[in-house]
């Protein structure tokens, strides 16, 4: 299937330069570096590009904020942190396709005026912080960024920051506190980043993916670009698949495709056989999908309508003979330890579920412990730094909505239905 990013919707080896600049590359820097920043972002804005790092805020919108702002110096952040548990589609992409992410990022700093553009990548991902710093090596010496950019009058100057290897440090304020020096706690907003972020200045936080749209939609157009998904989704999304299905991998699919095409054609269907119990759509943050809605689209308004998000694009399988009850007590032992500590109602919050569903899972606390859960989460409702407060709950309501018989035999037997 075509892709946007991809030529043909799957990884096929590292891009250099030469092959890079064969299929067009860098060729939508050339039009646009002497053109209105303004129109860049005009661009973005029509196309309807939305930010892929989960929550999918309008790109254009949060770029126009940031170019807005009165402060000086703005900044552009490529938050490459990725440490959401299967996601792998940011680390695919620096590997394979550095230079679009390289041209992205100096088009979208163009774009807000930023003089200084920080990369935020993961720690542990070696081969791609290689990857990336081979290509701006190379980008840099042909003229694509540095001083006078391709002979004009702007310049920028580009700098790598290593991402430390936990889950909250891809918030994007907890990205701008480790720039800083700092540890990766999120900030309190309002104020938001592009108001007030980086050294108190405005600043556009986007992700790896986001920004690796932004030079084919500057070089084609917006018309083209919406050929590709749907009219409330255009583009494409990469979706990240793991031991779960028979071929793992990432696969850019355009919005709107089924989600049994993603599994079943792209994934091989799911290990050994089996029949599906239930389906994440983004995990481990979101709600879980009965096997009905199979066929559903992938895209935000089918899956929001169907009482799940797409996130990040990590789906996630349990087959037939998995228990709902120890998927969701890992979820929510995942959520506390990565609970950075800083809020006391998310210390409070992830340690009582995970104490909750340990005791359910072990047959103990009776009918009580169940509906404890559901006033622990409306409690905390809108309280916290940051979206962790919030992440458990999808997960966890779903499941005891949906699989009522997997909670009751722990709360009778303190087994799994199975055993």
């Amino acid at each position: 299937m075509e892709g946007i990013l991809f030529p043909n919707g799957i990884a096929e080896g590292r891009e250099g330069l030469a092959q890079y600049r064969a299929r067009g590359g860098y060729e939508a820097l050339g039009k646009a570096i002497n053109s209105s920043p303004e129109d860049i972002i005009t661009v973005i804005s029509n196309a309807g590009l939305r930010g892929r790092g989960g929550a999918g805020f309008p790109t254009g919108k949060k770029w126009q904020f940031t170019r807005e702002a009165p402060e000086q110096p703005r900044y552009l952040v490529l938050n490459g942190g990725e440490d959401e548990p299967g996601s792998k589609k940011d680390r695919v992409l620096m590997e394979h396709l550095p230079h679009l992410i390289v041209e992205g990022i100096v088009l979208a700093s163009f774009a807000i005026g930023a003089a200084k553009a920080y990369l935020y990548i993961n720690a542990h991902y070696d081969v791609a912080t290689k990857s990336m710093n081979d290509a701006l090596a190379e980008a840099k010496a042909q003229g694509y960024w540095g001083t006078n950019i391709l002979g004009s009058s702007y310049s920028l100057d580009i700098e790598h920051v290593p991402a430390p290897h936990n889950y909250v440090a891809g918030e994007d304020t907890a990205v701008l506190e480790v720039i800083e020096g700092k540890k990766a706690w999120p900030r309190q907003k309002p104020p938001f980043p592009v108001t007030v972020g980086l050294f108190g200045k405005p600043t556009s936080v986007n992700n790896v993916e986001t920004l690796a749209n932004v030079a084919p939609i500057v070089l084609k157009g917006p018309d083209w670009y919406r050929k590709f998904g749907t009219a409330e989704s255009p583009g494409t999304m990469i979706f990240s698949l793991n031991d779960d299905v028979n071929r793992p991998g990432v696969y850019e699919l355009p919005f709107g495709t089924p989600l049994s095409y993603l599994i079943e054609t792209c994934g091989g269907g799911i290990k050994g056989g089996k029949k599906i119990k239930a389906i994440m759509p983004a995990a481990p943050s979101s709600a879980f999908l009965p096997p009905e809605k199979f066929d559903t689209p992938l895209d935000h308004n089918s899956m929001r309508d169907a009482g799940s998000a797409l996130g990040c694009g990590v789906v996630r399988l349990i087959p037939e003979d998995d228990c709902i009850v120890e998927e969701v007590l890992k979820i929510s032992e995942f959520f506390t330890a990565e609970s950075c500590g800083q809020c006391p109602a998310c210390r409070m919050e992830t340690n009582t579920l995970t104490m909750l569903l340990k005791k359910i899972q072990q047959g103990q606390g009776g009918r009580a412990a169940l509906d404890q859960c559901g006033k622990v989460l409306a409690f905390n409702k809108g309280k916290g730094f940051c979206n962790l407060i919030a992440m458990p709950g999808p997960p966890i309501e779903s499941a005891i909505k949906l699989f009522p018989g997997d909670f009751e035999a722990h709360l009778t037997t303190g087994k799994c239905p199975a055993n």
